[in-house]
């Protein structure tokens, strides 16, 4: 072969390479405070909510806050722990978490800036719960399975925080002023009553509010179902009118991948070039995301923040989203979720009353 030819052929199989990338346009982007890193701990229900509290604080006009996630965290430690001792061991204890109960663990608790409380004690390279979460579960499986349970408990759990995350300060200076960590929480202005959770399921009627069946789900929090059209199409309307959304879904597909930034339901099953060439994806409706959740290959495995819009260069649809796993990817931490993956694995999401179209919130009595 001759030379000119062999570079010829390169130059077509490279420029083929560069079209088959995934090429995205940025539609709406809403702003959010930067990324950071939940580490060796199953708190992407905090990160991703305190994320979404942080941009509903820079839409109000109150500013950019650093708020601690690990407060939060060490508040519904406490609740769950109640929550296990009086349903006799029958509870789910774990790590977990959801959306709302970040909005009552600053009714409860209150919350803190994070210089004010990280979660780590001193020396600590990351987060790490593993070792505290299995020191509680043992320490409260014992206790219901005595026969008597006295007031002393709570006092352990507290010592057992301490000793792995720091005791939380009762009072603290912040700017000048000094505060404690319900002030603080008043001082934001975020009304708890403002913030609602949707979902999408057949299985409980439309349009009334219902118990989503999932196993972190341990305060039984509510959400309004709706079809699954109107609820992408408050995610799509949220998005286009300065709102961001909070997450909560499936992120163990072979189409998701955090690392290469992308999550798809692919059309074709088995290919290999999946994260290195956009191609047709699964056509999702109310059946298929039905089917996927009752036969539990759709569980709420991870929490995320939607931030904006983008499209790829076929013109599909994806969510600008952020994760809480540090700055990975060629996209620094965020990810393009396209629409056939929300409207499969979602399983629930908040947001501000005021990002619902009218005509749904109607339609919920909200």
């Amino acid at each position: 072969m001759k030379r000119t030819s062999l570079i010829l052929l390169l130059q077509v199989a490279c420029f083929g390479a560069i079209l088959a990338q995934y090429t995205f346009t940025t539609g709406n982007q809403v702003k959010c405070t930067a990324i950071k890193n939940q580490q060796s701990t199953g708190t992407c229900w905090s990160f991703t909510t305190v994320s979404y509290l942080e941009s509903e604080l820079l839409r109000l006009g109150k500013g950019e806050y650093d708020l601690s996630e690990m407060h939060l965290v060490r508040t519904i430690y406490k609740d769950k722990a109640r929550n296990y001792v009086l349903r006799q061991g029958k509870a789910n204890f774990s790590e977990g978490g959801l959306s709302h109960d970040v909005i009552r663990a600053m009714e409860m608790g209150g919350i803190v800036p994070e210089s004010v409380y990280s979660g780590k004690r001193s020396g600590d390279a990351v987060h790490d719960h593993s070792e505290m979460e299995a020191a509680m579960k043992g320490f409260l499986d014992a206790l219901v399975a005595g026969k008597k349970i006295s007031n002393k408990w709570p006092a352990a759990i507290e010592s057992t925080l301490d000793a792995y995350m720091g005791s939380a300060p009762e009072k603290f200076d912040w700017q000048s002023k000094n505060w404690t960590a319900q002030t603080f929480a008043n001082s934001l202005g975020l009304n708890p009553s403002d913030y609602v959770s949707l979902t999408s399921f057949t299985h409980h009627p439309f349009y009334e509010s219902c118990i989503v069946e999932v196993p972190d789900n341990y305060s039984n929090g509510s959400y309004y179902n709706l079809p699954l059209n109107e609820l992408q199409a408050v995610v799509d309307y949220a998005l286009a009118n300065g709102h961001t959304v909070a997450w909560d879904g499936d992120v163990s597909e072979k189409g998701f991948s955090a690392k290469d930034g992308i999550a798809i339901i692919p059309a074709e099953a088995g290919r290999g070039d999946l994260f290195s060439k956009p191609a047709a994806e699964t056509n999702v409706d109310q059946t298929l995301r039905q089917e996927a959740f009752e036969s539990l290959a759709t569980t709420d495995d991870h929490l995320m923040h939607l931030v904006g819009t983008a499209k790829d260069q076929n013109g599909t649809l994806y969510y600008l989203t952020k994760n809480s796993w540090g700055e990975i990817s060629l996209y620094k931490g965020f990810l393009h979720l396209s629409s056939s993956y929300f409207r499969l694995k979602t399983v629930g999401i908040m947001v501000h009353k005021s990002a619902i179209p009218k005509a749904i919130a109607q339609k919920i009595k909200w």
